[in-house]
């Protein structure tokens, strides 16, 4: 049964698959407007811009705030194939998006839910909803961590 977040994340799945033509990890990020139209998207583009916040949250976070015209984006969802780091969960919350979601768990560097909770640190002045793998379809989740799983095994050589 779909999802209502099934649809960003397969727009999030298919921007993350542009960054291995440049070397970068394909991670892929859409941040949808209060009406549910796309405002941003964003790939990981750390490589090919030697631009360590070259993440795809942070570009589609910046093409949200140029559509509103405004760095505020009260209304908006920031769907990732992935759970934030630290620098993109930040980044979230000073954006005052209203909601994140992610469609993998990263356990070595998860700001949200794995490693640390920084979106809904209570000494903070804004905290998002946090919606993850669990509210997607088990095969749209499986695509998302799937993008991680295959491009590092290509990467050390095991097809497989």
């Amino acid at each position: 049964m779909p999802t209502p977040y099934d649809a960003p994340m397969r727009l999030a799945i298919d921007e993350a698959r542009s960054a291995p033509a440049h070397d970068d990890v394909p991670i892929g990020a859409v941040v949808l407007g209060p009406d549910g139209a796309v405002a941003g998207v964003g790939h990981n583009t750390r490589e090919r811009d030697q631009d360590p916040t070259g993440h795809a949250e942070l570009t589609a976070l910046r093409g949200a705030a140029r559509a509103a015209g405004a760095w505020r984006l009260t209304g908006h969802t920031l769907v990732v194939t992935i759970e934030p780091c630290t620098m993109c969960a930040g980044a979230a919350v000073l954006a005052r998006v209203d909601r994140i979601v992610f469609g993998a768990l990263e356990p070595k560097t998860g700001a949200v839910v794995s490693l640390w909770d920084v979106v809904r640190d209570p000494r903070l002045n804004h905290r998002p909803e946090v919606r993850g793998p669990w509210d997607l379809s088990p095969d749209v989740a499986a695509a998302a961590a799937g993008l991680l799983v295959d491009f590092f095994a290509v990467r050390r050589g095991d097809p497989g």
